[in-house]
């Protein structure tokens, strides 16, 4: 049997340009979120270019708009990281730095061991997840699917989820 990992992606669009101060705090935190992502329990790999993140990364024609995606061994993982580390404190200030989603802003899907997704394959499946909801193909935590395409008990994932260090 094939062994899968988790994708995921999610988008934003940032309430002024990248330079501004407003979104200074944002800036600020990336190295640290981006680096305790890297530390943590079950992180595989992360969307980055040569500046270290993917803020600069275009994916559209509108620079405001930014992508981030990366890959983990499990979905355990990847939920210990986004709501039991300082992950939180980051997501907690988000209206802050990014604009309200107009609708699916981020996407969960398996991925086969040891290929990485594309930013083209990422913003399909937040647009997957828009048109038709959570599937197989593109979940969320609250209606997650396991590799065999079959809905989760997301209070196990809950209860189980260790904190990632």
């Amino acid at each position: 049997m094939t062994e899968f990992h988790l994708a995921q992606v999610n988008v934003g669009r940032l309430r002024a340009p990248i330079e501004d101060p407003t979104i200074a705090g944002f800036v600020r935190r990336l190295d640290d979120i981006n680096a305790l992502a890297e530390r943590s329990r079950g992180f595989v790999w992360r969307l980055q270019s040569e500046s270290g993140n993917a803020t600069d990364i275009l994916t559209s024609p509108d620079p405001r708009f930014i992508v981030n995606m990366s890959v983990w061994q499990d979905l355990e993982s990847l939920f210990a990281y986004v709501y039991k580390t300082d992950h939180t404190k980051v997501m907690a200030r988000r209206r802050q730095w990014f604009e309200k989603p107009p609708g699916a802003f981020m996407a969960l899907w398996w991925v086969p061991a040891g290929s990485l997704p594309s930013v083209e394959d990422g913003l399909q499946r937040v647009a997957l997840l828009e048109a038709e909801g959570p599937t197989a193909k593109a979940f969320t935590f609250k209606t997650a699917f396991d590799v065999h395409g079959r809905p989760m008990d997301r209070s196990a994932l809950v209860r189980t989820a260790e904190p990632c260090f």
